[in-house]
Order: structure tokens, then sequence, then C-alpha cells
């Protein structure tokens, strides 16, 4: 019986400590912040390559 309880607080424990630490959550939202901000740039950067392709092509063209 003693032991049922020596076990039963220990897991009693882990739990609360689960719920107390936010570093797992923290990581997490750096990690989502940091995937919106390289999707944000890639958009960025496929926008401007584009026009830049169109105004290279129309320099090239006028040159002609």
């Amino acid at each position: 019986m003693t032991s049922m309880r020596i076990w039963g607080s220990s897991i009693a424990r882990t739990m609360r400590s689960f719920a107390c630490c936010k570093e797992g959550a923290t990581a997490i939202e750096y990690g989502l912040i940091a995937g919106l901000i390289a999707v944000a740039i890639i958009t960025a950067v496929s926008s401007v390559g584009t026009s830049l392709t169109a105004k290279f092509n129309q320099v090239s063209g006028n040159l002609t």
C-alpha cells in the first residue's frame, strides 16, 4: 500500500511539473513564428524575382 502511495505521488508530481513547464510551448511558438517569417520571405523574393524577370525581358526586347 505504501509503495502504491509513493508511486501515485510521483506521477502527480511529474504531471504538476509538466503543467507548470512552459519551455516546450515557447519553443513551438518560436518555431511557428520562424516558419511564418520564412514563408513571407519566400513569397516576397518570388514576387520580386518575377517582376525582375519581366523587367529584364523588357530591356532585352528594347535592345534588339
